[in-house]
């Protein structure tokens, strides 16, 4: 695998891997706006899957379920630019339920991560998006998940309400208390997962994406040796979520449990 201080010359696709709540979506439709990195979305979460299949017109089996390797070709049609490059976003638990699927289907790499990722993806690459204010990002996920609001604007995402609800939020330090601990079990078992595949992922900074979207996407494309059209603008497809709200959250979080 290549690591982050190389440059490959040539990459047939790439996974973003993060966890939630770390601009994720933000970042997918940065890409897909420069025209040279693919249509990226979520299109291996275990629940959305029935969704794409319906939308790509999969044929069902009897019970009411697919052929996997069906489902694959079609996420690659779906997420494929026009050079070809194929990409998609990871959460933690996503890549284990991947690979479990595409054991069955190629048997004789059942237990290898790695090797089966790049039999059916090809020459692959790996981004490790990561925030640094845990306790911030915990905040944002409880909000979510209390309103239903998981992104504002959109990118032909499959599920994740933009307009929510209706619930208004409500702070719950267990609640934040709770995720702040997911999140790092998460990003401690990404790690654990890069480094028993051999992996050096690209690391991916949150607050770097915040402070300069086109910067940070540039470097990330420069890293996947992908070149934009010099002319081409790259667009954000969602607007950041963070506000009043959030920071007043994320300080009487940290006042409480000292």
């Amino acid at each position: 695998m290549t690591s982050p201080q190389e440059t490959p010359a040539r990459i047939d696709a790439y996974f973003v891997c993060a966890t939630p709540r770390t601009g994720s979506s933000l970042l997918l439709g940065l890409l897909e706006s420069t025209g040279v990195a693919g249509r990226p979305q979520a299109y291996f979460r275990e629940p959305d899957e029935p969704l794409w299949a319906d939308r790509w017109r999969i044929p069902r089996t009897a019970r009411g379920g697919f052929d996997y390797a069906d489902y694959v070709r079609a996420a690659l049609t779906a997420g494929r630019g026009a050079n070809g490059v194929f990409g998609a976003k990871f959460m933690w638990g996503t890549v284990e339920h991947v690979v479990a699927r595409l054991g069955a289907v190629h048997p004789d790499l059942a237990g290898d991560d790695a090797g089966l990722l790049r039999r059916v993806f090809g020459r692959t690459r790996f981004v490790l998006l990561r925030r640094d204010d845990v306790v911030a990002q915990a905040v944002s996920w409880l909000r979510a998940e209390q309103t239903g609001v998981w992104y504002v604007g959109g990118n032909g995402e499959i599920s994740g309400a933009a307009t929510g609800d209706g619930r208004p939020p409500v702070f719950d330090r267990e609640g934040i208390d709770r995720f702040v601990r997911t999140i790092e079990e998460h990003n401690a078992a990404w790690e654990a997962w890069f480094a028993s595949q051999g992996i050096r992922p690209y690391p991916m900074r949150y607050e770097d994406l915040a402070r300069d979207t086109e910067g940070a996407t540039r470097d990330l494309l420069a890293f996947l040796g992908l070149d934009p059209p010099g002319e081409r603008v790259i667009t954000a497809r969602h607007r950041r979520q963070a506000d009043e709200l959030t920071r007043r959250w994320t300080a009487r979080y940290r006042e409480e449990s000292q």
